[in-house]
């Protein structure tokens, strides 16, 4: 039975079968399948996703489409990953002691990961165009870097909110080397989420919220630079959507504290002490502090997942009743069946952001630290992403082709050009 983290420090039942090395490397695998089943619908649907990101498209109407490239690189990973796996369960029989000793397999598959996205196999996954403009693209959103409309903004700017998806993955990635390179340490023993330090791993996960926020003081900078203001308008937006990510830092922050205070409670009140959130009753006010700045991060992050990546009119009352478009939703609609899949999605969405709640209930917040719920809630988190691009490319394809504009990534008010900020 998976244990639980606050009275066990042996391994659990799930990550005996399913260290954390593999859990990193399969969430990366599903979003490449993810990403694939993207492109495949709304090539179906006749929206052209490389002309948004300024992707390279193919030189013959021969070559493959895109997705397919993309499923053909997902394939690979999948069964590089399928073959490494079932190895070290070969290897390991679920014992413990060869469980951490044969940590070097998963780690050796990360590597293979990475060189699967990095080495050029022409035949195996991307052309080597279309490679070095995914490592270029990589290049400049890792340091918050933002391209000219013209030059893939669009790409930019869906990379980096993808990345806020992976920020615990990411993590987790920096777990799993700082375990693995520890004196008498493995990458497969229960996750030392404090392994370098109790900061490091929050640092990490703020790093992408940093790069979409820095992005977003990119375009306001260009908003106040445009030489027409009165058609780029003064810039809120851009602002605006920088705070929804600078929200985020508080829940990290607080996150952290806390985490702190429960292990300084804990080790002075024995190994079976309650670390729960919920029943933190030594520091009451770092756990309002916290809940306050989870529901406030959650909830403008839904509003502005559906008013304003979406385009949709659910929070605009003026809007929200119109006859020419369903309720609380706009026109046209392009993924089917409409409007039933938006309404679902919408409130998917909002359940999606809000699993933090789980911790409010003496019943549920224990559950929340086996390592089982924390990798079926980062999965959910890159489903939640996955279904999200859906939604957001439609999005950005409706606002070009309704208006003939390379529209900017967000919009604060009612959807007229006259608000939008003005691209080359």
């Amino acid at each position: 039975m998976d244990g639980d983290p606050a009275v066990e420090s042996q391994l659990d039942s799930f990550s005996l079968t399913f260290p954390l090395p593999y859990r990193v490397a399969f969430i990366i695998i599903l979003a490449v399948w993810g990403w694939g089943v993207n492109l495949h619908y709304l090539y179906l649907l006749n929206i052209d996703v490389p002309s948004l990101i300024r992707y390279p498209g193919r030189s013959s109407p021969t070559h493959a489409p895109h997705h397919l490239s993309t499923y053909r690189l997902a394939t690979v990973l999948s069964i590089s990953f399928a073959l490494s796996i079932t190895a070290f369960w070969i290897l390991s029989h679920r014992d413990p002691e060869l469980v951490i000793y044969y940590d070097w397999l998963p780690m050796s598959y990360l590597v293979v990961l990475a060189a699967l996205f990095v080495i050029p196999f022409r035949s195996l996954s991307l052309s080597h165009s279309g490679r070095g403009r995914l490592l270029a693209t990589l290049r400049r959103v890792s340091v918050g870097g933002l391209a000219e409309a013209h030059n893939g903004k669009f790409g930019d700017i869906l990379l980096a909110d993808v990345l806020t998806s992976y920020s615990k993955i990411l993590a987790d990635l920096f777990v799993c080397a700082c375990m693995f390179f520890s004196r008498g340490g493995s990458a497969t023993e229960r996750p030392d989420r404090d392994c370098g330090g109790s900061v490091v791993v929050p640092l990490i996960m703020a790093v992408p919220f940093l790069i979409r926020f820095r992005q977003c003081c990119i375009e306001y900078v260009r908003v106040r630079r445009a030489p027409f203001k009165e058609s780029a308008g003064w810039g809120g937006q851009h602002l605006a959507n920088a705070a929804k990510y600078a929200s985020s830092f508080p829940v990290l922050l607080f996150s952290a504290l806390l985490r702190a205070a429960e292990s300084s409670s804990s080790s002075s009140a024995g190994a079976g002490a309650d670390k729960s959130p919920a029943t933190a009753a030594h520091s009451p006010g770092l756990y309002r502090a916290w809940l306050l700045a989870v529901a406030v991060n959650s909830l403008y992050s839904f509003y502005w997942d559906v008013a304003k990546d979406w385009d949709l009119t659910l929070f605009s009352a003026r809007e929200r009743n119109s006859s020419e478009h369903p309720f609380g939703l706009r026109s046209p609609l392009y993924i089917q069946p409409a409007p039933l899949v938006y309404y679902a999605v919408i409130a998917l969405d909002l359940v999606l952001r809000c699993t933090w709640v789980i911790k409010l209930s003496p019943r549920l917040d224990h559950v929340s630290g086996f390592e089982s719920s924390i990798f079926l809630l980062q999965a959910l988190e890159v489903v939640r992403r996955w279904i999200w691009i859906f939604f957001r490319v439609e999005t950005e394809w409706v606002r070009n082709t309704n208006t003939g504009l390379g529209v900017e990534d967000i919009l604060m008010g009612d959807y007229s050009p006259k608000y939008e900020d003005a691209e080359d």
